[in-house]
C-alpha cells in the first residue's frame, strides 16, 4: 500500500490519567469547605474514570442511546427501555462510588454532601448523561421521608452501593434507583397548571393510596424503580410515590409513549408517559405537593451547578492537551500569546465555577445551621443561573482551541462536542434562567439572606479593591434590582462576588486577581481571551494543566 503522508503533529489523547490528582481547583476547594475531609477515596475514584475502558463506555453509551419496547412479541405491553452494556457499567461505577446516595447513609466522612459532590464533578468530566437518575435518587431520598412507611422499605435499597438493572419488586433487589415526573405538557414550569387526577384508592400498610390518571411531559429516567410525580389530589396538588413494579410483583399502569429526542445528554432516556389508574402512595400532605417536591428540587440544582463545573473543567482539560502537543506558527500552540489569554480565561471560569458548587453542596453539611441554610437559599438559585448560563459559551471557546478537531465527530470520539451539546440541558433542567432569577428574588425577601451574603463577601475583605467596592455597592444594588425586570443582572453580580471572594480565599493570587481585574474591574472584554496584559498567564494556565507531558 502506497503511503502518501506521515502523519504527526497531533495530540496523544488525554486518557489513563487521575481526574482528581490533576484538578487543584478542586483540591484546594475542598480543604477551604471541608479541611478534615479525606481524598483517598476521591483519588482512587479519579483513577478509575480516567482509563481508557471507562472512556469507551462513555462513547459507547451516548453512540448506541437507548431503545423504547413499548410491546413483547406476543403483543402484550411491557413499556421497557433497553439501554446499552456501557451504560449500565457506568451506573455501577456511579452507584459503587455511592454519588446517588451516600449522605443519607450511615457514613463516618465529616462532610458527606461535599465529598459526594467532588465525586459528581469528576464523574460528569468521564459522562454526565448517566447521571440522571444518579441525581434524582440522591435528591429524591431525603424528601421520602413524608412517608415513613415507604421511607422504611426504601431508604435501605436507596443508599444501596448495589446496582441492579433488572425490572423487579423493590425487596428483591439489592439496589434501587428514583426518577421523577412533574412538569405536562400545558404547563412546563407552571406546575400548578398540572391536569393529572389523583383519585383515592384506599388505604394499605403504605397509608393512602391513589389511582392516577393523566401524564407527563417530561418523564425522567424511565427505567428507575419508582417516582415522584404530582397530581391533583382532591384537596390539591399532590406528591405522589409511583413504583413501576407494585408491592404483589405486578407491574403499574406507566405507559411510555416515547422517549425524546434530545440535543444532548443521549445516553439518559427521557419520556413522555401516560398514567391509567396507575397506583400511587401519599408523600408529606395532601394538598401540599410543590413545597415537597421543591425541596427535592433545590438538590438537583445543585447538581446542575455541579454538573456544569465538572464539564467546563474537561473541556479545559481538554483543550490544554490539545494546545501543550499541538504546534503552530512555529511554536506549540500553548506558547502562542492569544491562545495563552484564552486558555487563562478560561481557566479561572472553570476554577470560580468549581469553588461556588463547592461552597454551596457544604450548605447541606450544616442543616442545623442559620448562615449555612440561609445561604443556601441565596446560593442555589445563583449558581445555577450564573455557572450552567456560562457552560455554552465556555465549551464553544473550548472547542475553538481544538480547531476542526474539535467540531469533527468519528464513531462518537470527539468528547468536546459530546461536552458542547451536553451544556444546555443544565441551565435548563430544573428551572431555566428566568425561574432562578425570580428565586433570587424570593430568597432575598427571606429573613437572613442579605445578611448571611454580607458575611460570606466579608471574609474577603482587603483581598481585592474591586471586591471591597462591589461588596460595598452590593446592599444598595439589591434595593435598586429588586423588581424582576432586572432579576438577572442580579443573580450575575451576586454570583461574581461570591466567586470572586472564594477565590480570594482558595485560589493562588495570580487566579483570584485575574478574576477580580477581569469580572468585577472591567479589564475585560465580551468574550474570552481578553484579559489584561499584566494577568500571570503562565501561572494560571501551569496551573489548571490536567497532567504532566513528557
Amino acid at each position: 500500500m502506497d503511503i502518501t503522508h506521515e502523519v504527526f503533529n497531533q495530540p496523544e489523547p488525554l486518557v489513563n490519567y487521575n481526574l482528581f490528582e490533576g484538578n487543584r481547583a478542586l483540591r484546594d476547594a475542598l480543604k477551604f469547605n471541608a479541611p478534615g475531609l479525606s481524598t483517598a477515596g476521591l483519588l482512587q475514584l479519579g483513577a478509575r474514570l480516567g482509563t481508557a475502558d471507562m472512556q469507551t463506555h462513555a462513547r459507547l453509551a451516548n453512540v448506541h442511546a437507548p431503545e423504547l419496547h413499548t410491546h413483547d412479541r406476543f403483543g402484550r405491553r411491557i413499556d421497557q427501555v433497553e439501554f446499552h452494556p456501557s451504560y449500565h457499567a457506568l451506573m455501577t461505577e456511579a452507584v459503587g462510588a455511592g454519588l446517588h446516595g451516600t449522605p443519607w447513609a450511615n457514613h463516618q466522612s465529616p462532610s458527606p454532601h461535599v465529598e459526594r459532590a467532588a465525586g459528581f464533578m469528576l464523574f460528569t468530566e468521564l459522562e454526565p448523561s448517566s447521571l440522571c437518575p444518579i441525581s434524582m435518587t440522591y435528591a429524591v431520598t431525603p424528601a421520602l421521608r413524608g412517608n415513613a412507611a415507604i421511607y422504611a422499605d426504601w431508604a435501605p435499597k436507596l443508599t444501596s452501593r448495589q446496582y441492579d438493572q433488572m425490572l423487579k419488586v423493590w425487596r428483591d433487589k439489592p439496589g434501587v434507583t428514583m426518577g421523577m415526573g412533574m412538569t405536562e405538557k400545558q404547563g412546563g414550569s407552571d406546575v400548578r397548571a398540572n391536569t393529572t387526577r389523583a383519585v383515592p384508592d384506599g388505604m394499605d400498610g403504605w397509608g393512602q393510596r391513589f389511582a392516577v390518571t393523566g401524564h407527563k411531559w417530561f418523564f425522567s429516567a424511565p427505567m428507575c424503580d419508582a417516582f415522584l410525580i404530582l397530581a391533583q389530589a382532591p384537596a390539591g396538588l399532590s406528591c405522589l410515590f409511583l413504583p413501576r413494579v407494585l408491592p404483589d410483583g405486578s407491574l403499574n399502569v406507566i405507559r411510555i409513549q416515547r422517549l425524546k429526542d434530545k440535543l444532548g445528554n443521549k445516553a439518559n432516556a427521557s419520556a413522555e408517559v401516560e398514567f391509567s389508574a396507575a397506583s400511587a402512595w401519599l408523600v408529606g400532605e395532601e394538598g401540599r405537593g410543590v413545597p415537597q417536591i421543591l425541596a427535592m428540587g433545590t438538590m438537583t440544582r445543585l447538581d446542575c451547578a455541579l454538573g456544569t463545573s465538572g464539564l467546563m473543567r474537561q473541556a479545559l482539560s481538554l483543550a490544554l492537551n490539545h494546545t501543550a502537543q499541538r504546534s503552530a506558527f512555529g511554536q506549540p500552540l500553548i506558547k502562542q500569546p492569544l491562545m495563552r489569554n484564552v486558555l487563562a480565561d478560561l481557566a479561572i471560569e472553570s476554577e470560580a465555577a468549581c469553588a461556588l458548587s463547592i461552597r454551596l453542596a457544604r450548605c447541606f453539611d450544616h442543616p442545623d445551621d442559620a448562615h449555612e441554610q440561609a445561604l443556601s437559599r441565596l446560593l442555589t438559585p445563583v449558581a445555577k443561573f450564573w455557572i450552567c448560563k456560562r457552560g455554552s459559551a465556555f465549551a464553544q471557546e473550548a472547542m475553538e482551541c481544538l480547531g476542526g478537531n474539535g467540531y469533527v465527530e468519528e464513531g462518537g470520539e470527539c468528547i468536546m462536542a459530546r461536552i458542547y451539546r451536553e451544556m444546555p440541558v443544565n441551565s435548563i433542567w430544573e428551572g431555566a434562567g428566568n425561574i432562578m432569577a425570580l428565586d433570587l428574588l424570593r430568597a432575598l425577601r427571606k429573613q437572613g439572606a442579605v445578611a448571611a451574603l454580607a458575611q460570606e463577601l466579608r471574609a474577603a475583605k482587603g483581598a481585592h479593591p474591586a471586591l471591597d467596592r462591589m461588596a460595598a455597592a452590593l446592599p444598595v444594588r439589591l434595593e435598586e434590582m429588586a423588581s424582576e425586570l432586572q432579576a438577572r443582572r442580579l443573580a450575575q453580580e451576586v454570583a461574581l462576588a461570591l466567586q470572586a471572594a472564594l477565590l480570594c480565599q482558595t485560589a493562588p493570587r495570580a487566579v483570584a486577581d485575574a478574576f477580580c481585574d477581569s469580572r468585577l474591574a472591567g479589564h475585560w472584554g465580551q468574550t474570552f481571551g481578553t484579559l489584561a496584559s499584566s494577568t500571570d498567564f503562565d501561572r494560571i494556565i501551569e496551573r489548571a494543566m490536567p497532567r504532566k507531558l513528557s
